[in-house]
């Protein structure tokens, strides 16, 4: 999921760049209303779980791997907004100390990765959270299956890239069913990592849970 230098032409790359900014920096200030103080500490620890997590690679098929995406897991737990800088900040550090993807990229790999998976995954949680019981498990439910759709999500989010400005011949239709195909068996390890580990933040600290913890302060204003 981590695009090269190179693959995807510069005008293409400095676009998506651009967009990235606009939307990151709405995320600064998104965050800012988001976080409180009892929840920031979970969103810097979030970050570093997802760039740990990521390090390490599980095998898919023919020879490919897949790691956590964690824009769903990190949209449940500390809210979407914090989450795209959650995960930006992690891309940026990939980049610069790993070379896990390229510096001419990185606006291609945050579009994908912090906006497009992040929001995706973070809608699809919302509407399958509304038709579950109101129960602590649901939430990790929900959590799970925005998990498994937010990994093909970003990869269509590739696609989407490779087709306006891509600088390899494969066909648009190749890549297409490669990478869906391939990202819909990573996205399988991706709901069973967030089911448990948001699951298991719920049995400890329930009220740091950000899909929780709204969900919980409406049944309340409810109640009263």
């Amino acid at each position: 999921m981590h695009i090269p230098d190179g693959f995807i032409d510069l005008p293409t790359s400095a676009a998506f760049a651009g967009a990235s900014a606009l939307a990151v920096a709405g995320a600064v200030k998104g965050a800012r209303k988001q976080l409180s103080e009892q929840s920031a500490p979970l969103a810097g620890l979030t970050a570093v779980f997802i760039f740990a997590v990521q390090m390490l690679n599980f095998p898919v098929a023919a020879g490919t791997s897949g790691h956590l995406l964690g824009a769903a897991l990190a949209a449940v737990l500390i809210g979407p907004y914090a989450a795209t800088l959650a995960i930006t900040i992690v891309l940026i550090l990939q980049a610069l100390l790993f070379a896990d993807g390229g510096l001419s990229a990185l606006g291609l790999s945050i579009f994908n990765m912090s906006l497009l998976a992040v929001w995706f995954g973070y809608g699809v949680f919302l509407l399958i959270k509304k038709v579950m019981p109101k129960k602590k498990i649901s939430i990790s439910i929900a959590a799970a299956i925005a998990a498994l759709l937010s990994v093909p999500a970003a990869a269509a989010g590739f696609v989407l890239q490779y087709a306006i400005g891509a600088n390899a011949t494969f066909s648009v239709s190749a890549v297409l069913t490669a990478m869906i195909g391939t990202h819909l068996l990573i996205g399988i390890g991706e709901a069973l990592i967030t089911f448990f580990a948001v699951g298991a933040v719920l049995a400890s600290r329930s009220d740091l849970v950000y899909g929780y913890k709204n969900e919980s302060s409406k049944l309340e204003i409810r109640a009263s």
